[in-house]
């Protein structure tokens, strides 16, 4: 598995043949969209109403809660409801593929309800918010990922060149959880073997 990202909540999930993209980012984030053919889209935040012919045109998009397997790709959506309004619907996503298991927080702004804490469990890659507000204190996210003992951290929605919105740097993110220097990746390649000897939760920054 190789995974890749574009800042925001963005991210290329490649597994074999499939790559998987997550919430590309809007125009008026000030970032770029990636270019590339995704064989399912993902967004954990969906705005209504939904735009009926681009769900019915492209049958790659996933927007909400529920249990979705495509290319050998296992997706459950669990809803966010304390987080969500009539507006809007935040989603979670817990992915399996390749022996991995992947959990996408999306746009969390607080630790989630029991109902799904519970599947929040055995996590190899998490994907937090990392950027403070709007989003999840980094704090709280630090007793998070205590909470959910992952293999591996991945953090997002932090300060980046070209984002219009006011975002903390990820050195606030970093310091929280007692990580002092790292060295952004360009990508993260990883397999379920890979894993096996990690006692500690690891965070890896990837480039964008």
């Amino acid at each position: 598995m190789t995974i890749s990202y574009y800042g925001e909540g963005c991210f290329k999930i490649q597994s074999g043949e499939a790559a998987v993209l997550i919430d590309p980012p809007s125009p008026q984030s000030g970032l770029t969209t990636p270019r590339f053919k995704a064989d399912i889209i993902l967004k954990t935040l969906t705005s209504f109403p939904i735009d009926s012919q681009l769900t019915a045109d492209d049958q790659r998009l996933i927007y909400g809660p529920g249990e979705y397997n495509i290319k050998e790709i296992d997706i459950l959506g669990l809803a966010n409801k304390k987080e969500s309004a009539e507006n809007f619907l935040k989603t979670i996503y817990l992915i399996k593929t390749e022996s991995l298991k992947l959990c996408l927080l999306g746009h969390l702004a607080e630790a989630p309800e029991p109902d799904i804490a519970k599947h929040l469990e055995e996590i190899d890659i998490l994907f937090i918010p990392a950027g403070g507000n709007p989003f999840i204190g980094q704090e709280e996210a630090m007793k998070l990922i205590k909470n959910i003992e992952p293999k591996i951290v991945i953090p997002s929605f932090y300060k980046i060149p070209g984002l219009k919105r006011k975002s903390d740097d990820l050195k606030i993110f970093l310091k929280e959880i007692n990580h002092g220097k790292y060295e952004p990746q360009e990508k993260l390649i990883v397999k379920k073997k890979d894993l096996t000897e990690i006692k500690k939760t690891e965070v890896v920054v990837l480039k964008t």
